[in-house]
């Protein structure tokens, strides 16, 4: 028994020891780096034997819950929540729950938490998932590692007295865990079950591991591939750039330095892209009343900025207005 202890910990001596070597200032959180290992392990073998046959009505619904996930993190946690970039009536905010939830993610005070740190201090040593620590840590890596003291700190500058104080989300973070269950998993999984008959093996495959894993590492990507390659035309001295990659995979988020130039834009982008689907659905729910208070960066200030600031790239606006 005492040989297996020493045994142990000069494993974890070890592989601190790794750590600090390549210049690693966080220890590995070993439940969160077990339970995302084993998932991505388990998935594949999953999907490998049971995701096909499959019904086309599961593989409509698993694209349908595709998009409701991502608004619920790109229209919801990221602009409604964290940036404030729109207000909305209670029907809409209850929608925006109940699609966050099925994305599985931590919940909504730790993801706002965490990109309103982000931002503040972007791709440095207080950023949670810095870039410059390479792409596995600014993708999951970060997610599989305790935060570092000077994230710690920035985490107690960060005001947090909107999220905390708004009633509804008190309750919603009460019982989240419960929520994210049923609308992440139970509910996604069963529904193909019982309204059409899909066999309950290719119906997890599709909604527990190909759906959610899909959307989860496409949002992973706004925090890696967007922080690593594209262009810069709003401020050529930051990381953050545009992909077009990563727009098209998280329907809207990949233009990422124009959302670090003016992070209270509703839309996250200078243009209307068609698979900008946050903002689509944001300007419905404009006109049937439910959002309200939309705010946007003018011509004027993205092409001020964009002289002073970018790398000489032009610039799209929905107006005819253009950097000279």
């Amino acid at each position: 028994m005492e040989g297996t202890r020493i045994k142990r910990a000069s494993f974890y001596e070890l592989v601190r020891s790794f750590e600090k070597s390549l210049g690693y200032k966080n220890d590995i959180k070993w439940t969160s780096f077990i339970a995302i290992t084993l998932y991505h392990i388990l998935g594949v073998y999953w999907c490998y034997h049971y995701a096909f046959p499959v019904k086309w009505p599961t593989l409509v619904f698993a694209a349908i819950m595709y998009v409701a996930s991502g608004f619920g993190i790109t229209g919801g946690a990221h602009r409604y929540w964290t940036h404030k970039a729109y207000k909305a009536k209670l029907p809409l905010k209850l929608f925006l729950m109940v699609c966050f939830a099925s994305a599985g993610q931590n919940s909504i005070k730790q993801w706002v938490r965490d990109h309103r740190i982000h931002h503040k201090f972007s791709d440095t040593e207080a950023d949670p998932h810095n870039a410059n620590r390479g792409l596995f840590f600014s993708h999951i890596g970060w997610l599989m590692m305790k935060k570092n003291d000077e994230v710690l700190q920035a985490g107690k500058q960060i005001d947090m007295s909107d999220i905390e104080n708004d009633v509804h989300l008190q309750i919603f973070e009460k019982y989240f865990n419960y929520i994210k269950l049923v609308f992440c998993y139970i509910l996604p999984t069963t529904i193909g079950i019982w309204l059409w008959g899909e066999d309950w093996r290719c119906s997890v495959a599709w909604q527990c591991f190909i759906r959610f894993l899909t959307m989860f590492h496409s949002e992973l990507t706004v925090n890696s591939l967007a922080h690593a390659y594209g262009y810069k035309p709003y401020n050529r001295n930051i990381i953050p750039a545009e992909n077009r990659f990563v727009a098209t995979c998280t329907l809207g988020e990949g233009w990422h330095n124009y959302h670090h130039a003016f992070p209270f834009d509703y839309k996250a982008a200078e243009h209307f892209d068609f698979l900008n689907f946050g903002t689509w659905f944001i300007q419905f729910f404009e006109k049937i009343g439910w959002a309200y208070d939309l705010r946007q960066a003018t011509p004027g200030m993205i092409n001020s900025i964009a002289k002073r600031l970018g790398d000489g790239t032009p610039v799209h606006f929905p107006t005819s207005e253009c950097v000279e």
